[in-house]
């Protein structure tokens, strides 16, 4: 234990060390204050309106004016008829995603790596990237017609055997169109950062790799993956930390009654609840559990990662 004269020699060592850096990086400091206000009005500062999960909220009354409620919407989110559906159907989405869509990127970056062609290499990367940056209507209405009835995808599904039935009316097929969907939409945006990391590798390992003997595919698994891995794992660890926030724009674009079964997840129906029915209270229940459960998978998945590679977000 410290004594309090060496808690009170600490505190002014930091008090002395921070007023130093502050006069040294005035301007350091200006640079951050917009991005620091941003997160405190947009990101802190809406999170006092989670208080109206535990109160009925009425916005002629106000937060504070409101009946308290309790954990009452939690209860009745937890005793709903629709909680094992959306929540089953929240967390396969989000495996499914993860399993798929996330180590989708690796493999693009991987193979573009080892593309020598400039000009192949580019317009491959420009045809992956462009799906990211077209609105997301436009793409449903793209997944809509290649799978409707006498769609593209649609008829290659009923060569191999499948109904032939517009897929996005069968329940059974909402996840894959789904997962499909995000592969597209995202794989070449999500593979810049590896991209990125790749060309940091130092290419005295590719060398010295080749002097051994080592083939393109052993240079692969020796050189590339092990400096890919920190970058990898970061990013997992991200992903961990979003694995229940299956964003609801894209479902609700791509979804209809006939497919609640397997398509109705915790944000559309967080949706659905609070701004059709207007039952705020409950939706910001619903949200708030799902948030939590988000936060909790992030701080598991860094400490894992921590013990087993000594990478972690913090």
């Amino acid at each position: 234990m410290l004594s309090k004269l060496e808690k009170r020699a600490e505190r002014t060592h930091w008090g002395l060390f921070l007023r130093k850096d502050w006069s040294r990086n005035k301007l350091l400091y200006a640079m951050m204050l917009p991005a620091l206000a941003y997160y405190l009005v947009f990101q802190y500062g809406p999170m006092y309106g989670a208080v109206i999960a535990f109160k009925d909220y009425s916005p002629a009354e106000g937060i504070l004016g409101s009946p308290w409620a309790g954990l009452s919407h939690f209860k009745d989110f937890f005793e709903g008829f629709y909680f094992e559906r959306v929540f089953t159907n929240t967390v396969l989405i989000s495996v499914y995603t993860l399993l798929f869509e996330f180590p989708a990127p690796i493999v693009l970056a991987l193979l573009i790596n080892e593309v020598r062609s400039r000009a192949f290499r580019g317009f491959v990367q420009s045809v992956t990237y462009m799906p990211y940056f077209v609105s997301l209507i436009v793409i449903c209405g793209i997944v809509k017609d290649f799978t409707n009835s006498g769609g593209i995808i649609q008829q290659i599904v009923a060569s191999l055997g499948g109904a032939d039935t517009a897929l996005l009316q069968n329940p059974d097929y909402f996840r894959p169109v789904y997962v499909a969907s995000e592969i597209w939409q995202r794989i070449g945006w999500e593979s810049i950062i590896y991209i990125a990391a790749l060309s940091s590798i130092d290419t005295e390992q590719y060398e010295a790799a080749r002097i051994d003997g080592a083939g393109r595919w052993r240079q692969m698994r020796s050189v590339t993956l092990p400096g890919l891995l920190p970058t990898i794992m970061i990013m997992f660890i991200l992903r961990m930390g979003n694995l229940l926030n299956v964003g609801f724009e894209k479902i609700i674009l791509l979804y209809n009654s006939s497919i609640y079964e397997t398509a109705d997840v915790i944000s559309s129906y967080v949706y659905r609840k609070g701004l059709i029915e207007f039952d705020w209270s409950f939706s910001a229940a619903v949200g708030l559990f799902n948030s939590v459960i988000n936060l909790a998978l992030l701080v598991l998945a860094n400490y894992l990662s921590r013990r087993v590679n000594q990478n972690s977000l913090w």
